[in-house]
């Protein structure tokens, strides 16, 4: 008996979940893990700055200082810069340090921003 229908299902069953009614992926920006922490550093200085982004909760003693890694403080801040301007034309790029994920990001207390 094959097995061929039976991954076919499941591939349209996961395809079906993961649309939204609208037909729209969710996506979130995140730290590429294969960047070097200097390259991070650079790009998480700019989001945090120049770019605009809100990086007020990856403050000590805020909901997305924990863990306290520049992966981390890093993906919050591209991901908060690329929801709050992706519609002007912003892309997830950063130098090449960061990448789309499907995968909601978001742990614990730390909500990473979602805009359709």
């Amino acid at each position: 008996m094959s097995h061929r229908p039976r991954i076919l299902l499941a591939l349209l069953f996961l395809t079906v979940v993961s649309l939204k009614s609208d037909a729209q992926l969710e996506e979130w920006c995140i730290a590429d893990e294969q960047t070097l922490n200097e390259e991070l550093q650079r790009a998480l200085d700019w989001a945090c700055g120049k770019g605009g982004a809100d990086c007020s909760k990856i403050q000590v003693n805020q909901p997305c200082f924990l863990p306290n890694t520049l992966k981390d403080h890093a993906s919050y801040a591209f991901n908060n810069y690329y929801q709050k301007f992706k519609h002007k034309g912003a892309t997830c790029y950063f130098n090449s340090a960061a990448m789309i994920t499907d995968l909601d990001p978001s742990h614990g207390g730390c909500k990473y921003e979602y805009v359709p």
